[in-house]
């Protein structure tokens, strides 16, 4: 990673002088990352999805984009690198919680661990609506902020690795091999999520961010804020203007990369997705 971005990206965590690696700032460090970098699909949405070259990634993140989980962990397990963190990434898979007793891993995640002051942590900022702070790497239940999250070591009979759980998010299980992984081992599940209309990534935009209380959420034209003990709150977008002033304040996503014509095709794209979800519903 070249000074220059990571200058960059440490402007936009908001962090001015990161310190020597220890648990304390890495704990920081992934805090101001779920804060001010959103998860999202924007450019998947209007068919030009980024490379998942990490300094490629970090690059975009400096520049007030996001991504999805292999431009997020990616950058983010770089970062980290650049500033003398010890970075393993991993083969990992999301699944939903009726598939909870499954342990094989679709490799459609990159999972990130991290070692630091003689404890290895599970480091996530891809997933949206992950924990807000690192998960120390062994079996166990841990709450945080009103949400218990939980990590069981695999069977013996199954390939080394771990399995994440949080029953009340929309990645409720995700398993991830325990041998360390390369960027070219996600290239082509990112082409396919990507590009292939049977994608969700595809069919659906999507923005999430997380912070110390909660999370904001867009799913098409539906902004929902989720916070634990307390009912999802939901409104729908009905125009171009509020949607797009949403994703820049709420989400903090830059959009000065984005022409009238992309903003035009955008808003018709959600709007049709928007309108078959309510159909669908109405059915």
């Amino acid at each position: 990673m070249t000074s220059g971005i990571r200058a960059g990206y440490l402007r936009r965590l908001g962090i001015t002088d990161p310190g020597t690696p220890s648990a304390e700032g890495l704990f920081a460090l992934q805090r101001a990352h779920l804060e001010r970098v959103p998860y999202e699909n924007l450019d998947i949405q209007l068919g030009r999805p980024p490379g998942i070259d990490p300094e490629l990634s970090a690059r975009r993140i400096a520049a007030g984009r996001g991504g999805y989980c292999f431009h997020l962990n990616g950058a983010f397990g770089l970062l980290l690198e650049a500033l003398g963190y010890e970075v393993t990434r991993h083969v990992g898979g999301v699944m939903q919680r009726a598939e909870a007793h499954r342990r094989d891993v679709s490799g459609d995640h990159l999972a990130l661990t991290v070692r630091v002051d003689g404890q290895e942590y599970l480091v996530e900022t891809g997933l949206g609506d992950g924990p807000y702070e690192p998960l120390p790497l062994r079996a166990g239940a841990y709450e945080r902020g009103g949400t218990t999250y939980r990590l069981e070591e695999s069977a013996p009979d199954a390939a080394p690795g771990w399995t994440y759980l949080n029953d009340g998010a929309s990645a409720p299980v995700m398993n991830f091999l325990r041998a360390p992984a390369s960027t070219a081992d996600f290239e082509a599940e990112h082409t396919r999520l990507s590009t292939s209309e049977d994608s969700g990534f595809v069919r659906t935009c999507a923005l999430l961010r997380r912070d110390e209380h909660g999370v904001d959420a867009l799913r098409g034209r539906v902004l929902s804020r989720v916070e634990p003990g307390k009912p999802v709150s939901e409104r729908e977008l009905t125009s171009p203007e509020e949607f797009f002033d949403v994703i820049a304040s709420v989400f903090d996503r830059k959009l000065d990369d984005f022409t009238p014509a992309d903003r035009s095709a955008l808003w018709t794209r959600v709007s049709r997705a928007h309108e078959s979800w309510l159909a669908s519903r109405r059915g």
